[in-house]
């Protein structure tokens, strides 16, 4: 394709099966179910070649890695929900796009391979997205892994490295990035019928997010990650926005949709649709730093042995 890719959606969707494997067992993840269903009828809408997936479930240790696997074919357990059964994936992978992924990722300083070999194990949360969204795999699909080590500035450049890939392959992209809002789940069994967010402060630092959300203000909601996730244990830290607020251009340019907000097991599940529109959420609210490229970590926790220690007061 000769003309220059572009992100056309962006969207957030919960990082756990319910909704695929047990939506009869609770209404709220029958509402889940239900709001994926119009969901994907949004995503054909606006007829993409490429679904990228950002996911919390799938976690790398050192660096980056994307799936290059075309037709990564297996199933797995959900770590936490074995009772739930098994996830069963048969998925239509981009491997090309993977490798110019990596690429990018390696031309802005970040440490990324390629993944493709059998059996590999596919996380939970982009199955779950991709057998919700894409049942026929008719739409070819990317993922990327979520470091747990990486800051701020580590994630808001793989996002930045993505849009390089997208606009160079000439693709209609559809960003999607599976987590989970506050991710505090009960340690306890709970009746599924009866499930709730896990705590009063948490549904309200989710409805917070989402009230900006459907007003369209990712980038806002991506500078306000820090807070969320001191007050409301954001799943890994909400990297996952970061990402996708870097890659879809960081602005509140959007026409925003909450599809739905309901408990997974105490933890914070919705579904989020973000689509461009210029003009709609007007200027940045807030104004945290921005990286170009990875130059390493920063160490801001290392001392130089040259210099006096700072006197306590």
């Amino acid at each position: 394709m000769s003309a220059k890719g572009k992100i056309v959606g962006s969207f957030v969707v919960p990082s756990r099966p319910h909704a695929l494997l047990a939506p009869d067992r609770s209404p709220a993840w029958q509402r889940l179910h239900d709001a994926y269903g119009e969901m994907a009828a949004d995503i054909r809408a606006l007829k993409p070649d490429l679904l990228l997936i950002f996911s919390t479930r799938w976690v790398s240790i050192i660096g980056h890695q994307m799936q290059a696997d075309p037709k990564p074919k297996f199933w797995v357990v959900d770590e936490d929900f074995h009772e739930l059964g098994t996830l069963h994936y048969d998925l239509n992978i981009d491997a090309d796009f993977a490798e110019h992924y990596r690429d990018a990722a390696q031309a802005r300083g970040l440490t990324a391979r390629t993944v493709a070999y059998e059996g590999f194990p596919i996380d939970v949360g982009s199955i779950t997205a991709l057998n919700l969204l894409n049942p026929d795999g008719a739409i070819s699909a990317g993922i990327v892994s979520c470091n747990i080590y990486s800051d701020r500035a580590e994630t808001l450049v793989l996002g930045k490295a993505a849009a390089d890939a997208v606009a160079a392959s000439g693709k209609r992209v559809v960003a999607i990035s599976v987590t989970a809002l506050s991710n505090r789940m009960f340690t306890e069994w709970i009746n599924p019928a009866q499930d709730s967010i896990h705590s009063a402060k948490d549904d309200e630092w989710n409805r917070k997010l989402l009230e900006l959300l459907e007003q369209g203000r990712l980038e806002d909601v991506s500078q306000l990650a820090r807070e969320f996730s001191r007050q409301a244990n954001g799943d890994s830290k909400l990297k996952a926005i970061w990402w996708l607020a870097s890659l879809s251009g960081q602005s509140n340019d959007y026409r925003g949709k909450v599809y739905a907000y309901e408990p997974i097991w105490g933890t914070g599940a919705a579904l989020v649709g973000l689509t461009p529109q210029a003009g709609a959420g007007g200027d940045l609210e807030y104004d945290e730093d921005d990286t170009e490229v990875f130059r390493g970590d920063r160490n801001v926790l290392a001392t130089d042995a040259s210099e006096p220690a700072a006197k306590s007061s």
